[in-house]
């Protein structure tokens, strides 16, 4: 477990670049197995859990040179054994979901024997992947083990999903690009890691209509190819960035944005007095932000920031909002429209002297601008929280420790040192 130890109370200022996205590279990573020819990614970043799968593409026998310093990485999938090792699956990543049309198009068959966690927001069923695998021709067995059998190869079809699943959606887009026939997703996500999945998948050779919507027209091919793929910047840790600069009162300036995505997280920040420009795609928030919280024209209701699949405000961003709010003078309400334990963390925010009731599982009324202090907290495992919890420690004068934020590693390979570039004082214990 490790700790962050963090000396609060200094304005962030200066300029960083955010890493590549973590919910991009995982399933375009997964991806590359689909093809034998070789791959490059460039803007890879260093984190755990791709790590973990490049480890199990090792094992199975592929070649990759990984390039840590450039963010580059060369990927042979040609030589990939035609059994798996020990029968078994990665079981620590909840990632690992996303290896299952790759390894049936190899294998033909494949055997969980667990499922793999991901982190403390709630449950992650796994219903919706084997529909979509059902639908495209697999033929499952529901026992334990549970297996996965894939006689004939994908088979075009349509499907309507219940619910926006990010994972889900990215499943389907990659074993329909292999199906014979056309396949139709409808409800699809089209959060920006699914769009950048999509085009990687057009980069090595897929059909695919109608990325960043709600429907996916894939015209299936007998095989995909190699590329090169760029991993597009991290928007979550381009907000994070920005967050840190307003709550501390300073200039921050993130190069590499992504302004075609920030049309609603600018509306979300500027509900708490903060001004998000862009000059290029540079995004700045300036020093000073007023951190005030708007009043609706509809004047009896609480200003509110709602989160919910793509295109509404990402729920993964909720947190570092609910950490800004805490500084903004007035009362908003926050609605995760996703998770069941998306506010298992706020009674440690109370910590540090923040004022937030839960209202009920999906939301919270936060009244702002109360006296903050120092404090030791527990980080949930959860990685938007325990950088909220840092955001709100680095604007509080003194020392506070954020204990078992080690999951912040998941996303943020350089988490520490983007902050300390910026005059942030913390380290890891």
């Amino acid at each position: 477990m490790a700790d962050l130890i963090v000396n609060g109370g200094k304005p962030l200022a200066g300029s960083v670049t955010p890493s590549g996205n973590k919910n991009s590279v995982l399933p375009i990573f997964c991806a590359t197995l689909l093809t034998d020819e070789p791959v490059t990614l460039r803007n890879v970043p260093d984190i755990t859990d791709l790590e973990k799968l490049v480890t199990f593409f090792r094992s199975q026998g592929s070649r990759i040179d990984w390039n840590r310093e450039k963010g580059v990485m060369k990927v042979d999938h040609s030589t990939f054994k035609s059994t798996l090792t020990n029968d078994e699956l990665p079981q620590d990543m909840r990632s690992t979901v996303l290896l299952y049309p790759a390894l049936l198009h190899r294998l033909r068959k494949i055997t969980v024997h667990a499922n793999a966690k991901g982190c403390s927001l709630g449950v992650r069923e796994i219903d919706p992947h084997l529909e979509i695998l059902r639908a495209l021709g697999a033929v499952i067995n529901e026992g334990d083990p549970l297996v996965i059998a894939l006689p004939d190869g994908f088979a075009g079809a349509r499907h309507w999903l219940d619910y926006m699943s990010v994972t889900v959606t990215e499943n389907f887009a990659m074993a329909a690009a292999l199906a014979r026939g056309n396949s139709t997703l409808i409800n699809a996500a089209s959060e920006p890691h699914v769009q950048d999945l999509c085009a990687a998948l057009v980069a090595m050779g897929a059909k695919i209509k109608g990325i960043g919507t709600s429907m996916l027209t894939i015209t299936g091919v007998k095989k995909l190819h190699g590329a090169t793929i760029d991993i597009s910047s991290d928007y979550h840790e381009i907000v994070t960035f920005l967050a840190l600069g307003a709550i501390t009162g300073g200039e921050v300036r993130v190069n590499r944005s992504l302004p075609q995505h920030f049309d609603l997280i600018a509306r979300a920040f500027k509900k708490l007095g903060v001004i998000v420009e862009h000059e290029g795609d540079t995004a700045i928030v300036r020093r000073n932000q007023s951190l005030r919280i708007e009043a609706p024209f509809t004047s009896n209701l609480l200003p509110k920031i709602e989160a919910a699949p793509w295109p509404y405000f990402s729920v993964d961003l909720l947190p570092l909002l609910i950490a800004l709010s805490t500084r903004a003078e007035g009362t908003i309400h926050f609605w995760n429209k996703v998770y069941e334990n998306g506010f298992s963390w706020i009674p440690e925010l109370a910590k540090f002297g923040a004022h937030a009731v839960v209202s009920d599982p999906h939301r919270i009324i936060v009244f702002g601008n109360r006296p903050l202090r120092p404090a030791t907290v527990d980080s949930p495992y959860v990685i938007r929280a325990a950088v909220a919890l840092t955001m709100v420690a680095a604007a509080i004068p003194g020392r506070s420790v954020v204990r078992h934020a080690e999951i912040i590693k998941r996303a943020h390979p350089h988490f520490v040192e983007n902050l300390r570039s910026l005059g942030a004082d913390l380290e890891w214990k």
